[in-house]
């Protein structure tokens, strides 16, 4: 049975591929446990010594966690190495993406990267690591690559062959068992003020259904709902997707509750470069989580692995203590709260195939090899120009032994506004794992219910 969560960046497993996504050789795949970690990272550090080895990752016991489910800090102890600013970042610039050093030039004064000791805590259950093991066997793209064959769980490709094998990995990395959430999102002014938009997610996998059946249920992937509980105006909007494994013979369905319209719409637009809820235009639809949806718009080059200097470990900047007022500023995040360590990533730029339009031209996607989550990514627009900018603060949770973004930014470069998504700080009980839920739950006529103010 799969157990992943928020494979948001899954919003559609539909891609037409360049390639030919294939299995890797038995002796390839042995190497997984071995000389690479069970999910195909390198498992030894760097010759430097400023990356560790991977030695099994956080406990499940690693620090106390809270009533409400917060996990506590198991490096509360630690203190920056140093901190890069405007005025140092050349001596590290080899380390950072163009849109972090284009970061450090917009505001010289208040954005800084403070690094920490590189602590490579990912741990995953032993029955993800063994379906990775027999994904790099078995699993291969097809359809053109609109969807997988013999794919089990997550990680589809843990020893990626190209780019586009590398971006299928962040769309199924592991993310937990199927869950409901409360988070908040922000999108404040040039000047720092900002209204919250919350709302409520449920991310059910098909074959978690307490209703599933094969035929009934077999091509569907997951159900994602997002109800919107805050601010008024909106509360009561809901959204529900159905996502496909294989989009050729059965495309990605979403529909929009509209709570004052009291109408159910189908909504072909969450897709693509279609508007992010309550984003107030600053995000499109495969924004979220990094990066989601069908990949076929792009071509996608593997530049290769780097060292770079990424969100990690974003234990303090998630605290219950913090209210969201000590978060939200102007211009970016309270950047004291965050927390920067050197791991290696895998670089991948996608570029807007001749024919296809998407308000981005360009991206430059950064994925930590260590759990498949994309940390950074640059986006460019027609002329381009570096536009945006993404930082994912991810945190092992590791009473639950699953990889997260604590939240997600997302910064203009022109218009110096920016979005944070995924806020939990202020909510009480904010994630329910291993959610049970039954497919009636997720149809048309049942939005209208959830929508009800």
């Amino acid at each position: 049975m799969s157990t992943t969560l928020f494979k948001l960046g899954a919003l559609s497993l539909a891609l037409l591929a360049g390639t030919a996504g294939a299995a890797v050789s038995e002796s390839d795949a042995a190497k997984l446990g071995n000389s690479l970690t069970p999910v195909g990272a390198e498992r030894a550090g760097n010759a430097a010594g400023t990356i560790p080895a991977w030695t099994g990752g956080l406990a499940e016991n690693a620090a106390p966690v809270s009533a409400d489910g917060f996990v506590g800090d198991p490096f509360a102890d630690d203190q920056p190495k140093f901190v890069i600013t405007a005025q140092n970042y050349q001596q590290y610039q080899d380390n950072l993406s163009p849109g972090q050093i284009a970061m450090l030039k917009r505001y010289p004064q208040s954005y800084r990267l403070p690094v920490f000791e590189t602590r490579r805590s990912a741990a995953l259950p032993q029955h993800i690591y063994d379906a990775a093991a027999r994904n790099a066997r078995n699993t291969t793209l097809v359809r053109g690559g609109n969807g997988l064959e013999n794919f089990e769980t997550a990680i589809a490709f843990p020893i990626p062959q190209d780019g586009l094998q590398v971006v299928w990995n962040h769309i199924t990395r592991y993310r937990g068992a199927s869950a409901r959430r409360v988070v908040a999102q922000a999108t404040p002014q040039v000047n720092g003020s900002y209204s919250l938009v919350k709302f409520i997610d449920e991310v059910v996998y098909a074959n978690t259904l307490t209703d599933y059946s094969a035929e009934k249920h077999g091509n569907v992937l997951f159900y994602f709902k997002q109800q919107v509980t805050e601010p008024s105006r909106l509360a009561g909007n809901v959204l529900l997707v159905h996502e496909t494994l294989d989009q050729v013979k059965e495309p990605r369905m979403a529909w929009i509750y509209n709570a004052g319209q009291r109408r159910v719409r189908r909504a072909p637009q969450v897709a693509y470069d279609g508007p992010g809820t309550a984003a107030d235009g600053l995000r499109t639809a495969d924004n979220l989580d990094m990066f989601n949806g069908a990949p076929d718009r792009y071509e996608w080059k593997l530049i290769g692995k780097r060292e770079l200097y990424i969100p990690y470990n974003a234990y303090r900047l998630d605290s219950p203590k913090l209210k969201y007022d000590d978060i939200v500023k102007a211009g970016h995040i309270n950047q004291d709260l965050t927390r920067y360590e050197l791991h290696r990533v895998w670089e991948v730029e996608a570029t807007l195939k001749a024919g296809d339009r998407h308000i981005y031209a360009k991206r430059h996607l950064f994925i930590d090899e260590d759990t498949w989550q994309a940390a950074v990514i640059d986006h460019y627009d027609g002329r381009n120009q570096l536009w945006r900018v993404a930082e994912a603060h991810a945190q092992q949770v590791y009473n639950v032994q699953v990889p997260l973004y604590a939240m997600e930014t997302l910064y203009d470069l022109v218009s110096g506004r920016y979005l944070v998504m995924g806020m939990k700080n202020e909510e009480k009980n904010p994630y329910t794992y291993n959610y049970k839920a039954n497919s009636n739950q997720y149809t048309p006529a049942a939005l209208r219910n959830a929508g009800v103010r």
